[in-house]
């Protein structure tokens, strides 16, 4: 062996974490097909690698709540991933290369178990139960724990672990999930979800059935009351960024920026019958715009 493959084989990895593993964590978020992996290119390999491990736990909780196995076997499965993560902080017990990631993510960034058992909570939401109408209170739970939660454990790898970071996972986590949930209407309902709140349906007389619902006039009522809260959220989120560590909350600024573009491209399509399943249309520049415009809430 020769005197540079020594010292090849010596070089510390991101994480501390076995080449292959973090090639399985790569590899799931650029199967995904999503700018995500683009997105997380500004972190250092350490926190980038943890992020990909936090989306690819995110990937299989979500693959495994909306898969087509029974409801039974689907909760099963989740279960058992409730049963992973506690081994992993009680007995450091890793089965495969995202368990062995992420022990090491638990180490370095100090990430809480709650979050993690918070998100599979959230996807056991859509196992348990097809959403359609929740009242306000469940849909607020939903956003905390399928965006929220993540946001927790995000800005603790990216490098602030304080009350006010916790804050802007809080807003920016609701702003997001609200967000999805007004661009993915029609997409839903073909799965036969509708997540916007009851009280707001019957109050623009919106039928709770989610393909009626699609047709309903009173539709666009509801989604601009929603998007108004996202971009609330996203402005809270913002001004809080402002008591946080700059250069740790950058790529929480830039994501935030980036659906906002969407939102507001959103509220200018509308949601008629027609425009529904129109994808709104955001460019760089205009991304860019928003994220300037974050620093200046």
């Amino acid at each position: 062996m020769t005197a540079q493959n020594i010292q090849t084989h010596d070089e510390p990895t991101p994480l501390g974490c076995d080449p292959a593993d973090l090639a399985w964590v790569e590899s799931t978020v650029k199967q995904a097909a999503t700018s995500f992996a683009a997105g997380m290119r500004i972190l250092p390999p350490m926190r980038r690698y943890a992020m990909y491990a936090i989306y690819a736990f995110c990937r299989v909780v979500d693959d495994i709540a909306d898969g087509y196995e029974p409801m039974e076997q689907r909760k099963a499965a989740l279960d058992a991933w409730h049963q992973r993560i506690a081994a992993l902080y009680d007995h450091g017990t890793t089965q495969d290369p995202l368990d062995r990631v992420l022990l090491a993510c638990i180490h370095f960034f100090a990430l809480r178990q709650d979050d993690f058992h918070a998100i599979i909570d959230g996807m056991m939401m859509d196992a348990e139960n097809t959403i359609v109408a929740p009242d306000e209170k469940t849909l607020d739970l939903y956003c905390d724990r399928v965006a929220s939660a993540v946001g927790r454990l995000s800005v603790r790898i990216f490098g602030d672990s304080t009350e006010d970071a916790d804050k802007v996972a809080y807003h920016l986590g609701r702003a997001l999930q609200l967000t999805n949930i007004l661009r993915d209407i029609a997409e839903d309902a073909a799965r036969g979800r509708l997540y916007l709140p009851g009280d707001l349906l019957d109050r623009f007389h919106v039928p709770h059935d989610p393909i009626k619902a699609l047709s309903a006039p009173g539709l666009q009522g509801v989604a601009n009351i929603l998007s108004v809260r996202a971009l609330d959220h996203f402005r809270k989120a913002f001004i809080t960024m402002q008591s946080c560590r700059p250069k740790a909350m950058l790529p929480a600024r830039i994501m935030g920026a980036s659906y906002e573009a969407v939102l507001v491209a959103l509220r200018k399509r509308g949601w008629s019958a027609d425009a529904l399943h129109e994808r709104p249309e955001t460019s760089a520049l205009n991304k860019v715009f928003w994220l300037t415009r974050s620093y200046r809430p």
